[in-house]
């Protein structure tokens, strides 16, 4: 699998600001990773992460819900600089989030952000697919960020090489 963004569900007691201890969640191979995300306590978007950013903070930023979703949160550097910092979403923030997801209507996001996206995806003749990749993706963040504030956890997310 090339590079992509990952979510993973975290206990707030267990949650370590160590950067060596965060690099190690994101160590499991691909099968646990799997089966995690099938519980809802992990997630991935695919190298198109940005495009999803889009999708939901559009032009908001800052520490909205929409601005969260995908890259939001507090930075935590990687020991290594040439890789991407750690992103750090309290519970009560990943909460925010939840609410927010639930409450969003996909289509009305999908009509905001519909024409920078076709752009970078081949028009409107790959409308449907897209719209049904871009529909399945906020579905599953809708259930791992629902399911992560049902337990009161954080969230750490790491652009993965």
């Amino acid at each position: 699998m090339s590079m992509y963004f990952h979510f993973r569900a975290i206990r707030p007691a267990a949650l370590r600001n160590s950067p060596a201890w965060l690099e190690k969640l994101f160590e499991d191979d691909w099968d646990a990773v799997r089966e995690r995300i099938g519980r809802h306590r992990e997630e991935v978007l695919d190298k198109g992460y940005l495009d999803h950013e889009l999708l939901y903070a559009g032009t908001e930023g800052g520490d909205s819900p929409a601005a969260q979703v995908v890259l939001g949160g507090r930075p935590l550097p990687h020991p290594d600089p040439a890789l991407p910092p750690f992103v750090l979403l309290t519970a009560a923030q990943a909460g925010r989030v939840a609410a927010y997801l639930a409450a969003a209507d996909f289509d009305d996001l999908w009509l905001d952000a519909r024409d920078l996206l076709l752009k970078s995806y081949g028009g409107q003749e790959a409308e449907p697919e897209i719209h049904g990749a871009f529909a399945a993706a906020h579905r599953d963040l809708t259930a791992f960020y629902g399911q992560t504030a049902h337990y009161g956890d954080a969230v750490v997310k790491w652009l993965v090489p």
